[in-house]
């Protein structure tokens, strides 16, 4: 399911900090935007309590899942909130193994080639390239000549509306939207409004190339 929503939507909401009280609505509006891919980070607020709400909220077309995934332990916990993703920040080989073991989708956070091909050889089903504003689309670009064909590459860290483009053109199947789409304490409405943005973004970015006259 995370490959397919990825190449059909593309965008991964990171609601980091957000909490329990706020989550539903927040959620309700980047479904209602167009997201389908929603990550709580595990250093949020009661964020096992966000993710089991998430999910009972939202149509089971929309994947939840957890983020910053650091220990194997963390999986099970996630798992038995109802979350349905692990994002981490790091390509540890074990948590890897544990979200397989749980049959749930990983995205690993890398850095490097040498990182990137090591956790794909640990199973993971896509890899989360961060920070992806320091890496840059180059570098992206760069990695597509090395790393198995049809990897999904997921750019993470200072993605905007403006600067999405690019890194699709580099190579990118995703992206994940932290700050720019949601900070705590934004409101419902705020995220909705920013949620179109990129959404409108990730759309021109399918649409075909104009015909010449």
């Amino acid at each position: 399911m995370l490959i397919d929503l990825l190449r059909r939507t593309g965008l991964i909401a990171i609601l980091r900090g957000v909490t329990s009280r706020e989550v539903a609505e927040i959620g309700a509006a980047l479904f209602a935007a167009g997201f389908r891919i929603i990550e709580v980070p595990l250093g949020s607020p009661d964020a096992l309590a966000s993710i089991t709400l998430l999910r009972a909220a939202l149509p089971a077309a929309c994947l939840v899942g957890a983020g910053t995934v650091l220990i194997p332990a963390q999986v099970d916990d996630v798992r038995r909130a109802g979350g349905e993703l692990i994002v981490m920040p790091h390509a540890d080989p074990a948590v890897i193994r544990a979200a397989r073991a749980a049959h749930l989708p990983v995205a690993p956070g890398v850095a490097t080639p040498t990182e990137a091909l090591a956790a794909l050889a640990a199973g993971a089903d896509a890899l989360k390239v961060f920070p992806a504003d320091l890496l840059g689309a180059a570098t992206l670009e760069a990695w597509r000549d090395v790393l198995p064909a049809g990897t999904p590459l997921v750019a993470v860290g200072g993605i905007t509306p403006d600067n999405l483009a690019a890194f699709v053109a580099a190579g990118a199947t995703g992206a994940g939207l932290g700050s720019a789409l949601y900070r705590p304490g934004a409101s419902a409405r705020q995220v909705a409004a920013r949620a179109s943005a990129f959404i409108a973004a990730w759309r021109a970015t399918q649409a075909p190339p104009a015909r010449a006259e």
